[in-house]
């Protein structure tokens, strides 16, 4: 006859619960450091608003012009001779070359419309004007 031990030998086991807790983890870890690779072209400005805006999916260049009357092309600071050619340059190596204006709401209008008037010389015909939502 065998007499239990009152010390009985545990078998080894792998506990589950903490392995999911780590794979949680890394996968939060994962998304949020993809969500912050997110290529973002303009530089910060204050938006004016608009009810009627739209999102854009994806646009190829983005012109920025600041309230100081500094104009930007993709975060690169330029003058608005500069910013003729460098859109010319663009656009001989993307013809349907799309462009986003991010101007702040205190901006000089002059600033912008003499943007708009270089993209309409330069023939460029998909021009969208960023907003922010009501």
């Amino acid at each position: 006859m065998r007499i239990p031990s009152p010390t009985e030998k545990r078998r080894a086991r792998i506990e589950i619960i903490p392995l999911i807790d780590i794979v949680f983890f890394l996968l939060a870890t994962f998304v949020m450091v993809s969500l912050s690779m997110v290529k973002n072209q303009g530089i910060g400005v204050n938006l004016p608003v608009a009810a009627t805006g739209n999102a854009q999916k994806e646009t190829t260049v983005t012109i920025t012009v600041k309230e100081s009357g500094e104009i930007f092309l993709n975060k690169t600071p330029v003058s608005i001779d500069t910013l003729a050619s460098r859109l010319h340059e663009l656009q001989a190596t993307s013809p349907q070359l799309s462009v986003l204006i991010n101007g702040d709401t205190g901006a000089d209008f002059g600033n912008a419309v003499q943007v708009l008037d270089e993209l309409r010389r330069l023939g460029i015909k998909s021009v969208s004007i960023r907003t922010k939502h009501e």
